[in-house]
């Protein structure tokens, strides 16, 4: 990020709620599926798909694709590791976080949609 205008980006991307759920959900786990946030977050594909472009767009997700499903991780190249702590910490006092780490456990013992 080399401009003032990168950085407002980069932070704006944490101004949305479900955004916010997304990086949570994945700052606890290596990698996810659309599905899987389809799943846990009780959202349609499109939604989810929209903030994860979002996201990816300001540096804080990468994505890969396996078959015909996209999988996103967090962006650690780009990201302090402080940052990436902090919010974790911050967002793990969340009940609505909180219960998307729980639900997503819980689905994790079913077979996932992109594994079928």
């Amino acid at each position: 990020m080399t401009s003032i205008e990168a950085y407002s980006q980069f932070f704006k991307a944490l101004s949305e709620p479900m955004r916010l759920r997304i990086l949570y959900l994945l700052l606890n786990r290596e990698d996810l599926c659309v599905c899987d946030f389809v799943t846990v977050m009780q959202a349609g594909q499109s939604l989810i798909s929209r903030h994860l472009a979002y996201l990816k767009n300001a540096g804080w997700v990468k994505s890969h694709r396996q078959g015909t499903w996209m999988h996103y991780q967090i962006e650690t190249t780009n990201l302090p590791m402080t940052y990436l702590e902090t919010l974790k910490e911050q967002l793990s006092q969340i009940e609505t976080c909180q219960q998307d780490l729980t639900s997503l456990e819980t689905y994790e013992t079913q077979e996932r949609q992109c594994n079928i």
